[in-house]
């Protein structure tokens, strides 16, 4: 018997064989089947393709911090923004699918008995049903169909949803549900709803939050968590899948407000850089709003002294990265110029000025401990009226030399030591050192940029400043570690350093570095105890205080990083007395405080390796190694008698006027003539108004001076 079944099956399976192998519309049948089959697959595929070509363009580009973090998230091609996660949390995806598609996992892309549901519905006008599954939905998303319900659409989603099954896993397309489902207010996909409705990542939700994002799917624009009626439709979904709801939720902001435009998407838009793909900047969130909180604080302390508004900029190094820019306490304040991002808006800088002068003035041969007349000169503007600078405490100093000219930041030696450099040098120094971009010609500037005159902005400023711990080299900017400019750099407001130079030999400015470094030798104007005061010693340091006190800078520097601040207010009114030391430098300080204790401060030394220390008179004092003492020291000495009055001076008479006589030494005065006395120091009351000759002579020389009485 088994022989014979045997046999049987053998013979029919011959048959069958012989049939396919004879029958030519058999092989031509089993031919065209699968041409169709292979071109149904074709189609299928390029369908998915396009599918995942529209997902793309649905993810809105990012521009992140240097730690990954959100800085901005951009619109995309629909006007939405959405953060896509790469996975979605157990839970969330267990609530999704329960409320959503609760067959998603066993359907083929289509669920029979819904479809049926839905018809029956519809027949008997019970109203609309829901027979789409979580694919149908994605396809529909991806298509862009979500308002235009077509048979025509409903056929062609039909269609990608079996291409999405075949070529993706559930998981994918769970995922890319996800990311793609509108949630109102403009927000695409759970991820970002996450972010703006709660200001928390999607892993971190409760099941009250998870409830009140899934319970906005039915009508974003008005069940959403920011709306009354969104939390109580949460509450009858939360009850329909079996969920414990606490309706005390929090939500993260007022209304219209979003997270996916951070406090620190203020700074970074204004710097006007585009990002086409994903961005990834030098920039530290984190570190930007704590120095924003700092910022604020003393804002605060500095209202009633006329401070509206500040800025700070800080530059890692040694890459040149930008690292935190604020240039608002309040990104979302109008008043009060809070809208305005000083931080890239010019003022005159004041003293910070000086370091550069001193820098030039050391590569054409003065010294720190080179001497210097801090006195009374006068000088010809182009204005027609004479200038006599002054320094900030109103006195002068005597013989000084330039370490204590730019440690007390004296204002007459430095327009001296300008004078000796040089003002074209200067020009030169700027624009094709620094590639400086000035608001006016330097020359409507002149010896006033060393009395504060010239403007910058804070980011330019704070870059420049880079020069010194680079020991000589200027560096471009950098703000991209990815995306962005092709090479990463951006351009100041005021400077355009493209390439990298060598502006100094490091001897020079380790010579300004060294005097920036000294605390000490300041102590005359900035006292003992000083905002200027570190827990650490491996820091320089300058402030700036503008005319009238407009403006109260403080720019510092470690080899690690450059701190510039600024304090004034945006309608450039004067602050009350604020010096840079008093105003910016409180902010500097506590900038610098944060900075000391992150992890940006290696605390990593000064190279100092070209200075020397020696004795210099009657005290120490440093310079080069190869220095002849006694030429550098006397370089800007002047062969001068008369020190005032001064030629074409012009006094008005009023009661018993009072005309100070100063020489460099005990000399003979002489008035029209008559002799007055000797010495260096004689006061001479005119009598009556008129031209007079003022004459000193000593032993080597005469000079005389001619001055007017009104």
């Amino acid at each position: 018997m088994k022989t014979t079944y045997v046999s049987y099956t053998k013979k029919l399976w011959h048959r069958i064989v012989s049939y396919v192998r004879s029958s030519k519309r058999f092989q031509y049948g089993a031919v065209l089947f699968a041409l169709l089959a292979v071109s149904f697959l074709a189609v299928l595929f390029q369908a998915e393709k396009s599918l995942f070509q529209n997902y793309s363009r649905l993810e809105s580009v990012l521009i992140l911090d240097r730690n990954k973090e959100v800085i901005t998230v951009l619109p995309n091609g629909k006007g939405e923004y959405s953060h896509y996660v790469s996975e979605l949390p157990a839970r969330f995806k267990e609530l999704l699918t329960k409320k959503e598609d609760r067959f998603f996992y066993v359907h083929p892309g289509i669920n029979p008995v819904s479809i049926m549901r839905a018809v029956g519905k519809s027949i008997f006008g019970k109203g609309p049903g829901g027979s789409s599954t979580i694919t149908q939905q994605l396809a529909k998303n991806l298509l862009s169909n979500e308002r235009d319900r077509t048979i025509l659409h409903k056929i062609e989603e039909l269609f990608y949803t079996l291409s999405l099954e075949v070529f993706l896993s559930k998981e994918q397309i769970l995922t890319m549900y996800a990311n793609t489902v509108y949630m109102g207010n403009n927000i695409q996909g759970f991820g970002q709803a996450s972010f703006d409705y709660f200001g928390k990542d999607l892993n971190i939700l409760n099941d009250s939050e998870r409830v009140a994002l899934l319970a906005t799917l039915s009508s974003p624009g008005v069940q959403n968590p920011w709306k009354a009626a969104g939390k109580k439709n949460a509450e009858i979904v939360a009850e329909r899948l079996g969920v414990s709801f606490d309706s005390h939720y929090e939500i993260n902001m007022a209304p219209d407000q979003y997270l996916h435009r951070t406090k620190t998407s203020f700074e970074f838009d204004t710097l006007n850089q585009v990002c086409k793909t994903l961005c990834v900047t030098t920039l530290d969130k984190d570190v930007t709003e704590r120095l924003r909180t700092v910022l604020q604080r003393n804002i605060e302390v500095a209202w009633d002294s006329g401070g509206r508004n500040g800025a700070i900029v800080v530059i890692k190094l040694p890459e040149n990265e930008l690292l935190a820019v604020v240039g608002s306490p309040d990104v979302n304040g109008e008043a009060n110029g809070h809208g305005i991002n000083m931080a890239i808006e010019p003022r005159p800088i004041g003293s910070t000025a000086k370091p550069f002068i001193y820098l030039e003035a050391f590569k054409k041969g003065l010294r720190p401990y080179t001497l210097v007349e801090d006195r009374e000169y006068k000088y010809q503007i182009a204005t027609g009226f004479s200038l006599y600078p002054k320094n900030y405490d109103g006195l002068y100093h005597g013989t000084v030399t330039l370490h204590q000219a730019l440690s007390n930041s004296y204002n007459i030696p430095t327009v001296k030591t300008l004078e000796y450099v040089g003002l074209p040098n200067f020009y030169t120094f700027l624009e094709q050192g620094l590639h400086f971009l000035p608001l006016q010609d330097l020359d409507s500037y002149a010896l006033g940029i060393a009395l504060g005159g010239l403007e910058m902005d804070p980011l330019t400023l704070a870059h420049y400043f880079t020069l010194f711990p680079a020991r000589g080299r200027m560096k471009p900017l950098r703000l991209f570690l990815q995306g962005g400019t092709s090479n990463g750099q951006i351009f100041t407001p005021m400077g355009r350093v493209e390439n990298e130079t060598r502006v100094a030999e490091p001897k020079y400015t380790e010579l300004v570095t060294k005097i920036l470094n000294d605390r000490k030798t300041g102590v005359e104007q900035f006292g003992l105890v000083s905002s200027l005061n570190l827990s650490q010693d491996n820091y320089a340091v300058k402030t700036g205080t503008s005319r009238d006190y407009h403006d109260s800078w403080t720019v510092g520097y470690t080899p690690d990083y450059v701190v510039a601040v600024w304090l004034g207010n945006a309608e450039n009114e004067p602050l009350k007395h604020v010096s840079g030391q008093s105003g910016a430098g409180h902010i500097w300080n506590e900038s610098m405080a944060l900075l000391i204790n992150s992890k940006y401060n290696k605390k990593t030394p000064f190279l100092l390796d070209s200075v020397r220390s020696f004795p210099v008179g009657n005290t120490l004092d440093f310079g080069l190694p190869d220095d002849v003492i006694s030429v550098h020291q006397n370089l800007m000495k002047e062969d001068r008698l008369i020190l005032s009055p001064h030629e074409g001076d012009m006094v008005m008479l009023e009661g018993s006027t009072i005309i100070p006589l100063r020489a460099s030494e005990a000399v003979s005065w002489f008035v029209n003539g008559d002799f007055k006395d000797t010495s260096d120091n004689l006061d001479f009351v005119p009598g009556k108004t008129g031209v007079y000759q003022i004459k000193a002579t000593a032993e080597r020389k005469s000079e005389t001076v001619s001055i007017t009485v009104k």
